[in-house]
C-alpha cells in the first residue's frame, strides 16, 4: 500500500510503501474488542480489602453481663458497632486484570492500523519537528489538514520536543511515541497521523 508523505505545512512529498502485513489486515470486531477490554481492565488498580469482623485482632472474651446491663448482649469487641471493630460488608480484595496472548495483542494492533489505512483516516508525515513551538501556529496548520475532532500523532522513539510543547494545550490532539501505540487510542481517534520513523517502528514491532 502506497501513501503520500506530507509535511505539517500541507505539502506533499514522495510516496511511502506500507507493509500489507501490518496495514492491510482485515479487521475483526471480536479481536479488537478483546484487546480493548484487556487494555481498559489493566488500567484499573486492585481493590484493597477492608478488615472485617473475623480479621480484627481483638479479645474474644465476653466483656459484659448477659443481663442487667441495659444494652445488647455482645460477646466480643470485634463487632462493627465498636471503635476498632471490623467493618461490616467491606470491600474484598480483587484484581481486575486478565492475561491476553501476545499474538492476539499484536494482531489487534495490526487490525487497528489497517482499519485507519483502509478507511482513509491515515496520514503519514515526514516529521513532527517545528521551527517555532507555538500552539497558535500549530493549531493553524492542523486546521488545514482536516483531522476531525480527535487526532492521534505517533512519532518514533520519542515525540519531537517542539511538537509536544506546542500541542500540549490543544484539545483533541494526542501525541505518543511508537512504543506507546495502542489499540484503544488508535480506534477512538478520528485520524491517525504517523511519521516515517513511526511507520518503521510499528512495522518492526508488529513483525518482530
Amino acid at each position: 500500500m502506497k501513501v503520500k508523505v506530507q509535511t505539517l505545512d500541507g505539502k506533499a512529498g514522495a510516496d511511502i510503501d506500507l507493509n500489507d502485513d501490518v496495514f492491510g489486515v482485515d479487521a475483526r470486531a471480536d479481536i479488537l474488542h478483546r484487546v480493548v477490554a484487556w487494555q481498559l481492565e489493566k488500567r484499573r488498580g486492585p481493590a484493597r480489602a477492608a478488615r472485617e469482623r473475623s480479621d480484627v485482632s481483638r479479645t474474644g472474651k465476653k466483656f459484659g453481663r448477659q443481663k442487667g446491663g441495659g444494652t445488647a448482649r455482645h460477646g466480643d469487641r470485634k463487632a462493627p458497632i465498636f471503635i476498632g471493630g471490623g467493618k461490616a460488608h467491606g470491600p474484598r480484595a480483587r484484581t481486575f486484570g486478565h492475561s491476553l496472548n501476545k499474538k492476539i495483542r499484536t494482531l489487534g494492533l495490526k487490525m487497528a492500523l489497517s482499519d485507519k489505512a483502509k478507511g482513509g483516516k491515515l496520514v503519514v508525515l515526514d516529521t513532527l519537528e517545528l521551527k517555532d513551538a507555538k500552539t497558535k501556529a500549530l493549531a493553524g496548520k492542523l486546521g488545514k489538514m482536516e483531522l476531525g475532532n480527535r487526532a492521534l500523532f505517533i512519532d518514533g522513539d520519542a515525540v519531537h520536543a517542539s511538537f509536544a510543547m506546542a500541542s500540549a494545550n490543544l484539545i483533541g490532539v494526542d501525541a505518543l511515541p511508537a512504543i506507546g501505540a495502542n489499540v484503544y487510542d488508535i480506534i477512538r481517534a478520528d485520524t491517525l497521523v504517523l511519521t516515517r520513523a513511526a511507520v518503521e517502528k510499528l512495522e518492526a514491532r508488529c513483525n518482530g
